[in-house]
């Protein structure tokens, strides 16, 4: 039975949504289908940080250590990195630009020089190795490079196709001097953008091995941001209606990667709609996180599930007056249902909320906030309104009957225009009726909540990070001692999930775990790297097809990890 914040939300969505008001409707056609979409939307990206940075020009917007930019400062930042990428550095409409680097004031000026330039801000894993840099890069014909030192570093003698310009974390004037430039480019391309234009490309680790490269127009970019921005204001009238509005400034704590689909997204673009103030954090650390969380009177604060969760235990959070944060919010993997409750008794002015989106959604698909989220802690919450649509598909693409268990489906303006040179993938993600299959399996109750039960996938999400089974498998295999293996997850308290592997070496051969992760080490990130190895003393089991046995395999290998 909906609960009066389900009522709340279905009205105030109504209200916002009608005729003449913010967030009107319209509708456009995407993949043959007619779907909602936001009627006063800006054309593009590009469009939409020109109108809020000057609407916002004095708000404070960026606090990165010592330095504290306003939204008008930090649109000056991007015109002249947005001229000197195409007058210095020849980027022209449709270029694709990387960004390798880590959160910094200086990544948020690249990526917006990038798309003020008329270029594709193509976000690069901070996290990956030199060689998966160089096949980011090389996937999508990146034209150019903006990198940091410690990830220039790592490509540093590995060939790829791109000019690699190293930047600094610096004020944006000195940090980005290689990209500086005073001119008009910017203003000029906001008369050639539109929405059907290329935006980004975000990478995203399915289950086939490699990353593949998400990309989206403008049109999706803008509407996922939106959509965000209007569930925003829904819940600022209702809590307006409560008498709980925030007092200070909305201001959100940046402790997830800017190149991950949460951090660009929800919280990164939304902040120029709501005038939102961001503190960065170059690293996680649940003490430091508590000290900015006073500080700076953040109000809303997202993660992975353990962040938060890592602050609700943290033995010195009553030192600190947290009462202005509202909001502690997860997203990119499933948070323990124990945990909601712990969370929850830690923050009485806060209430602990989950998100649910994909890189291949631009982070939109269903959300559980507050009271609800208490009362249903193992879902995932009501399709996002108001552009989503939700099913739940066969094999075939057939949506099934509420209540059963199938694939995760969402439709949407939103959603990405499909993977970078990779028809076949593009093809295979879609229903001919235009849902994107996310590869999860769930279901939606009577209420139309979404409870995701299982993976469709061979994919592990650890702490929010997207690890392929098969690209690990792959870099076993690549040791030369190593015969077989079998890379599977496991349950982790802190990370959710980890990577595990069982291998077995050539006959004759000897090779030790800390041998075989030393290897790995140097080819893939770190956080794909197994912690958990068994080395096995006979083949691994088969299946009928010859194939390896993973059930098999993880059942006799992890049976006391599991037991424990």
């Amino acid at each position: 039975m909906p609960t009066q914040l389900d009522q709340d939300i279905h009205r105030i969505t109504q209200a916002v949504t009608a005729p003449g008001q913010m967030f009107e409707l319209t509708e456009v056609t995407r993949r043959g289908v007619t779907m909602p979409a936001f009627k006063n939307a800006p054309p593009s990206v590009v469009h939409y940080f020109a109108h809020f940075c000057n609407e916002k020009k004095d708000e404070l917007f960026i606090v990165d250590g010592e330095m504290r930019l306003t939204f008008g400062e930090i649109w000056h930042a991007a015109t002249h990195v947005a001229h000197g990428l195409a007058t210095e550095h020849g980027i022209e409409k449709g270029d694709r630009v990387g960004i390798a680097a880590r959160n910094s004031t200086n990544w948020i000026v690249a990526y917006m020089g990038i798309l003020m330039a008329g270029g594709c801000a193509t976000l690069l894993n901070g996290w990956w190795t030199g060689e998966e840099l160089a096949y980011g890069i090389d996937l999508c014909e990146c034209k150019l490079v903006l990198a940091d030192e410690q990830r220039a570093q790592r490509l540093d003698g590995i060939e790829h196709g791109a000019k690699v310009v190293v930047f600094g974390h610096g004020a944006p004037s000195e940090g980005l001097a290689p990209v500086w430039a005073a001119g008009d480019t910017a203003m000029q391309m906001l008369g050639q953008i539109g929405p059907d234009d290329l935006a980004t490309i975000l990478y995203t680790s399915g289950s086939t091995g490699h990353p593949k490269g998400a990309y989206s127009d403008h049109r999706g970019v803008v509407s996922g941001t939106m959509n965000y921005v209007c569930q925003t204001a829904m819940m600022l009238q209702l809590l307006t209606e409560r008498g709980d509005a925030p007092t200070v400034q909305p201001s959100a704590l940046v402790a997830v990667p800017l190149f991950h689909v949460t951090g660009e997204v929800p919280l990164f673009l939304q902040s120029f709609a709501m005038g939102r103030k961001l503190v960065l954090m170059p690293k996680w650390d649940a003490t430091n996180a508590l000290e900015l969380l006073e500080k700076e009177q953040i109000t809303y604060f997202v993660g992975v599930p353990l962040m938060s969760y890592e602050i609700a235990v943290h033995p010195e959070r009553e030192k600190y007056d947290l009462s202005q944060c509202k909001t502690f919010a997860g997203g990119g993997a499933a948070r323990p249902i124990e945990h909601v409750k712990k969370i929850k008794d830690a923050f009485k002015d806060g209430f602990p909320a989950l998100g649910y989106g994909l890189t291949e959604t631009n982070g939109v698909g269903a959300g559980n906030l507050n009271e609800n989220y208490l009362a249903k802690p193992n879902s995932t919450g009501m399709p996002s309104l108001p552009l989503v649509d939700m099913a739940i598909l066969d094999d075939d693409g057939e949506p099934l009957p509420q209540g059963q268990i199938g694939e995760v489906s969402i439709r949407s303006v939103c959603n990405f225009l499909g993977y970078w040179k990779n028809e076949d993938a593009t093809k295979a993600a879609f229903s001919k009726d235009g849902y994107f299959r996310t590869g999860d399996l769930g279901y939606l109750d009577e209420d139309n909540y979404l409870f995701i039960v299982d993976r469709k996938k061979d994919i592990i999400i650890r702490g929010g990070e997207n690890i392929s089974c098969i690209e690990v498998e792959e870099a076993i295999y690549a040791h030369p001692k190593v015969a077989e293996c079998s890379v599977f997850g496991l349950p982790d308290e802190r990370f959710g999930e980890i990577p595990a592997a069982v291998y077995f070496p050539h006959p004759g051969q000897s090779l030790s775990v800390d041998e075989l992760q030393e290897f790995l080490r140097e080819h893939i990130a770190a956080f794909k790297v197994p912690s958990v190895m068994w080395q096995s003393e006979e083949q691994l089991p088969r299946l009928g097809t010859q194939k390896v046995d993973k059930r098999t395999v993880k059942a006799t290998f992890a049976k006391e990890h599991l037991a424990a």
